[in-house]
């Protein structure tokens, strides 16, 4: 599959991408895109949610009333998770929620997602490009002119550019990643996926192991 490269100002270039159909063209897995996305949401947990159960509480265990003749429950301790106050019953303990996929899904997740915005036709191909200073108005000028401007971007470099990155953290809606951190929940959280020439050989690359 071949796709028109742009540049900064969003004019055509003399330059085609060729897109391979084992990745942007493949036959999507649902099921795999789904595990991928609950392992990803669920490694961002910190998992350090805690109340204090009737054990730690702090609270007087002397007996509150009598055992029987009050027409009442019996009642033991202020600790009780039934009064004001007292412990939590069953409360959260710190616990880790990540959990193991294999590469192999993973890898089948990434291409279904990327075979979903190629065939949404939400996949721009950027030339290779590069800021002398980091300036939020210069991304906000490049997605202008991609006209991208009302949408969720996403731009996948090649490799590292610090410039490209820190332009582009103040912006709402707009995210920057190298192609090696590049994950299902992102693409699919995208609105629109912006590919530099560089990125789609090291994703190539990647995704073809």
């Amino acid at each position: 599959m071949q796709v028109e490269v742009l540049n900064i100002s969003g004019k055509k270039t003399a330059k085609k991408a060729e897109l391979a159909d084992a990745i942007f063209a493949a036959e999507p897995n649902d099921h795999s895109i789904y595990l991928d996305v609950k392992q990803y949401l669920a490694n961002q947990r910190q998992g350090t949610h805690k109340s204090k159960e009737r054990a730690e509480i702090a609270r007087t265990t002397k007996k509150l009333k009598r055992q029987k003749g009050t027409g009442g429950a019996r009642a033991g301790s202020m600790k009780s998770p039934l009064f004001i106050g007292g412990g939590r019953a069953f409360g959260p303990r710190p616990r880790d929620y990540s959990f193991k996929i294999n590469k192999k899904v993973k890898s089948l997740a990434r291409i279904s997602a990327l075979t979903y915005k190629a065939k949404d036709n939400a996949i721009t191909v950027l030339e290779d490009f590069s800021f002398e200073a980091p300036k939020t108005k210069n991304y906000v000028d490049l997605i202008k002119n991609l006209n991208m401007a009302d949408k969720k971007t996403l731009l996948v470099l090649g490799t590292a550019n610090e410039n490209v990155y820190l332009s582009s953290r103040n912006i709402q809606g707009a995210k920057v990643v190298n192609a090696s951190d590049l994950n299902t929940y992102d693409i699919l959280n995208a609105g629109h996926l912006i590919l530099s020439e560089s990125s789609v050989k090291v994703i190539e690359t990647i995704l073809n192991k």
